[in-house]
């Protein structure tokens, strides 16, 4: 980086929040304020955005088709907010592109280096080519960029970074330079790769909901099921639908595990009472409570059909006798 650029990163870095900034915050703020806004992040940010504008300096506008550029593969997101892409690209549709999308050649194609959202957009209004500034870039380069164009904007998960690092893993010669240019510790490094560690059910569902789970959770249920084994894994099962409907907070999970595990799968109250939830899919379709007065099967109205009320009854008829009254 030359001595200019280094200047204006002091420059444009000198009011961030310095790691003081959040000495003496409680645990609980720390979880609130999430992994992808710790100290230096911004910092990381900023270097990003002014490693780019370097690159292009260098590079070369032209116009290029747009089934002539293919994705980055370190892209961290993996969901959009349709509002505002839709916003963006009515914009576009009006005044034109203000920032040309930066791509670097590939072959016959061009990878795309930053810009998705532009170049979405313009797919949107069936724009058939886009400005673009190609420049030179070694995958370290990309893979560093991708993370951190995207790190602090639109609510990336924390999923999402997850996954991005695992992508730019192999560009870094190991874990310490890659949560440098992150701008994060070692130690929040390793809670985003927790969701490595976490079941195959659980990531496919992160998969289309990633911002259902943050790595500070993920970190805890990875250490409960390192600890619980079958057990653990067995009680996840059964508790993270309601992780997904939203009958679980998500920072609660790893110590629901322990519970649902030493009481034998039915979590009890203060007076003694067992209550589990019954799903169908994703949806809680009614309870099984047990007390001192009994055991109670209750479903919500709607959920159980006519067919399924039928079969419920000539079950339990085969097990008791029942009477109409």
């Amino acid at each position: 980086m030359s001595n200019n650029i280094r200047e204006q990163l002091m420059a444009k870095t000198a009011n961030l929040p310095k790691p003081a900034d959040f000495k003496g915050e409680s645990k609980k703020d720390r979880n609130a304020r999430g992994p992808q806004t710790m100290p230096g992040i911004t910092s990381a940010l900023a270097a990003a955005q002014l490693r780019i504008q370097e690159l292009e300096s260098k590079g070369v506008e032209t116009e290029i088709p747009l089934d002539a550029i293919v994705p980055n593969p370190w892209q961290p997101r993996r969901q959009f907010n349709e509002a505002k892409l839709s916003e963006l690209a009515r914009s576009i549709d009006e005044v034109g592109l203000l920032q040309a999308v930066t791509v670097r050649r590939i072959g016959d194609s061009f990878q795309l280096v930053a810009g998705e959202r532009r170049l979405r957009a313009h797919k949107l209004i069936n724009k058939g080519t886009i400005r673009a500034v190609v420049i030179e870039c070694s995958d370290q380069d990309m893979a560093a960029l991708a993370l951190m164009e995207n790190v602090t904007r639109d609510d990336l998960s924390d999923y999402e970074i997850a996954i991005a690092i695992r992508r730019a893993e192999a560009e870094f010669p190991n874990r310490t330079r890659l949560a440098e240019a992150m701008g994060i510790s070692r130690s929040d490094l390793y809670r985003f790769l927790a969701f490595d560690a976490l079941p195959d059910f659980v990531k496919r569902d992160l998969d289309l909901t990633p911002s259902v789970l943050g790595a500070s959770s993920a970190q805890d249920v990875a250490n409960a099921l390192k600890k619980s084994g079958e057990a653990g894994l067995k009680a996840l099962q059964e508790l993270w639908p309601q992780v997904l409907s939203g009958d679980l907070v998500q920072t609660k999970l790893a110590a629901s595990l322990g519970a649902h595990i030493s009481r034998g799968g039915a979590p009890t109250d203060a007076g003694g009472r067992s209550i589990l939830k019954i799903f169908a899919g994703k949806v809680q379709a009614g309870s099984i409570t047990k007390d001192v007065k009994g055991l109670t099967f209750k479903f919500k109205a709607g959920v159980v059909t006519e067919e399924q009320e039928n079969q419920l009854r000539e079950h339990i008829g085969k097990m008791f006798s029942i009477r109409s009254e």
